[in-house]
């Protein structure tokens, strides 16, 4: 886990001249915890797609309704968050440990600034247990040797690959990287990933894609949703499928009334491995 010495390792490591995503995406999200050079290229980036923030909130949207649903109905305790990103409101464990206080969870990044705010990630509830581990999320054998302190690999785990998988540039390595963690789990075990699209509205999008890459770091890709689907292959998904991360269970309006949220140029799935 997180301690001290980690922290202070972690700060000599923090690059301040170079935006980078977790800080990014916090600061699209109303978050402090970024720099000066973060928060102008994410505003650059929202003046070339102007829906870019309404993806940040939708996706940690999705996070929440995903997580209760796994942690309730499909009755999950254990948790694998890979590319958690710096804490916000409703954490994986936060919400997991509502539904199930015993629930735990371990998280992985490896941006220096979540390291050294990961404490605020292992403020379990009594009778669960959260971790982190600073890995790259391409270096799954060392994530589910670390995930074995927290983890028991005999028994279901939700593996979480909410907006990663477009940060692993190379579409091979990245299904790599997904059938390695599923081999690793046994049947009854989920995976739950978005990843962003030109479709669905999204094609505004490419533009500043390739500002991105340009001036920050990791550099990112999109993907059609045909080929998001086939990280899943071999699992079953679960209802409505493939759909924007807006669309996947929407909780209903404030009314009462089910009313279908417009889509953003995300997408999301929770699939169970049989």
């Amino acid at each position: 886990m997180a301690d001290g010495g980690g922290q202070a390792e972690s700060g000599s490591r923090i690059d301040t001249g170079v935006a980078h995503n977790a800080r990014v995406w916090n600061h699209w999200l109303g978050g402090k915890d970024n720099y000066a050079v973060d928060r102008q290229v994410g505003d650059h980036v929202t003046g070339l797609y102007p829906s870019i923030g309404d993806v940040a909130r939708a996706d940690r949207a999705f996070l929440g309704r995903a997580v209760r649903h796994l942690a309730g109905e499909a009755g999950i305790r254990q948790f694998l968050d890979i590319g958690t990103g710096l804490p916000t409101a409703d954490n994986t464990h936060e919400v997991a440990q509502r539904v199930a206080p015993d629930a735990r969870v371990v998280y992985v990044d490896n941006d220096p600034i979540v390291l050294a705010h990961a404490r605020a990630l292992l403020t379990s509830a009594p009778g669960g247990a959260t971790d982190y581990i600073d890995a790259d999320a391409r270096d799954a054998e060392a994530i589910l040797q670390e995930a074995t302190r927290l983890l028991d690999f005999s028994r279901p785990v939700a593996i979480m690959l909410l907006g990663i998988l477009n940060f692993i540039v190379d579409t091979e390595q990245a299904q790599r990287t997904v059938d390695r963690l599923l081999a690793a789990v046994p049947s009854g075990s989920h995976l739950v990933l978005t990843h962003p699209t030109l479709e669905l509205g999204g094609s505004g999008n490419a533009e500043a894609m390739r500002f991105w890459n340009e001036n920050a770091t990791p550099p990112i890709t999109a993907r059609t949703g045909e080929r998001i689907a086939r990280f899943a292959e071999g699992l079953e998904l679960l209802p409505p499928g493939l759909v924007s991360c807006t669309r996947w269970r929407p909780d209903p309006a404030s009314d009462g009334n089910s009313v279908e949220p417009p889509e953003v140029a995300q997408y999301a799935l929770v699939a169970r491995k049989p």
